[in-house]
């Protein structure tokens, strides 16, 4: 049986709420972003806080990792500041990626796909889930997941390499792949991919982009992260062979050389292991016009550079359909090259047009607005 526990935001020892109050304003104060934007604190107690999905009437689910739990986030009085935080499960294996259809919460567990019905009435004592799938890799390196339905009604589903640089005979590990809503019908649309932690589809292409970690251990400046676009189903975006656009693998470089297979070079390359997570497509109408049909992506942050990098929000703009710029959009969470004041996971708009962010090392969900 699950047991449902919550947490109202209020502090009922005075000394630790000004602490965490204190805290949370800190961060807030560090943060640069664009004149007009602003930050603030959406939720605070949502404990590695991974990716987020909204579902009926503003609820705002979220995955975690480390903790093993999945919540719901409940603005109540609809003031853009959570009141509740529920736990819907506890214990899970890195339940990270979740998604939502029709009433229901998926949720990517390494092996298993776990579906919640009805969950928007139920999450104060939410159901037993349904097991959708569990033929997924047990593998937990890169195992974890981000998950999404696609404008085609299938569940998208990445299944990362299960070290850091490696060839696997199963052609599951280091691709992308999608299932009906069911657990049925699964097939790979992209391989060569080491590890995608966040993806979105263009607004207008229907065009799948995703996010992906470049392998560790060929110095703190080589190879760089990635942003990918899926223009063909089945294509081969480089690993473990090539990384980047031109760097050939130094184990196993020789072998791509030899394959027919053309590998798709990156539409854009990020910074070398600024770790990019979740990235959306922004489309609302708070955003200056620029922003439209623009790219966001959450960079977690290095864990094995010599000099921190990431920590941050970027944008890629977007010209003629082609990345025409990569910049900075909000930093502040990396202070010097030691104090980490965040990590930014998950981005996901809301319906006024503002932005959440989730921070797995704070277990914060701040809110970005705009005010011209």
């Amino acid at each position: 049986m699950i047991i449902a526990y919550f947490a109202v935001l209020t502090c009922f020892v005075l000394s630790s709420c000004t602490n965490a109050q204190n805290n949370a304003q800190q961060i807030i104060s560090n943060l640069q972003l664009p004149d007009g934007f602003s930050a603030e604190i959406y939720a605070s107690d949502v404990p590695n806080a991974r990716q987020m999905v909204m579902g009926q009437d503003g609820i705002i689910y979220a995955g975690s990792r480390g903790a093993g739990n999945i919540y719901a986030i409940v603005d109540g009085n609809n003031d853009f500041k959570a009141d509740t935080v529920y736990t819907i499960d506890e214990d899970l294996r890195s339940p990270s990626g979740i998604a939502y259809r029709n009433g229901s919460l998926y949720v990517g567990a390494i092996n298993r796909i776990l579906r919640y019905d009805n969950i928007d009435e139920q999450f104060a004592h939410p159901p037993e889930p349904v097991v959708v799938t569990d033929s997924y890799p047990s593998e937990g390196h890169h195992g974890w997941k981000f998950i999404a339905f696609g404008p085609d009604g299938k569940l998208y589903v990445p299944v990362g390499a299960p070290c850091n640089i490696c060839k696997s005979e199963n052609e599951l590990f280091a691709s992308i792949t999608r299932i009906n809503p069911d657990g049925t019908e699964r097939e790979v649309i992209a391989h060569g991919v080491r590890n995608s932690v966040g993806f979105d589809w263009h607004p207008e292409t229907g065009d799948l982009w995703f996010t992906d970690n470049g392998r560790d251990w060929l110095g703190d400046n080589r190879p760089p992260c990635e942003l990918n676009h899926l223009t063909e189903e089945g294509q081969h975006f480089g690993y473990p062979y090539k990384h980047g656009t031109d760097i050939w693998d130094p184990e196993f470089g020789g072998q791509g050389k030899g394959m027919d297979q053309p590998f798709r070079a990156p539409a854009q390359e990020l910074g070398p292991h600024v770790a990019p997570l979740g990235m959306i497509f922004y489309t609302g109408q708070m955003f200056p016009q620029d922003y439209k049909n623009q790219i966001l992506i959450a960079e977690h942050g290095s864990w094995n550079r010599s000099d921190k990098i990431g920590y941050r929000i970027t944008r890629v703009s977007l010209r003629n359909g082609s990345p025409d710029s990569y910049q900075p959009f909000i930093s502040g969470w990396l202070q010097g090259n030691d104090a980490v004041w965040g990590r930014p996971v998950d981005l996901l708009q809301l319906n006024d047009g503002s932005v959440l962010i989730s921070d797995d090392h704070k277990g914060i969900i701040y809110r970005i607005t705009y005010n011209s």
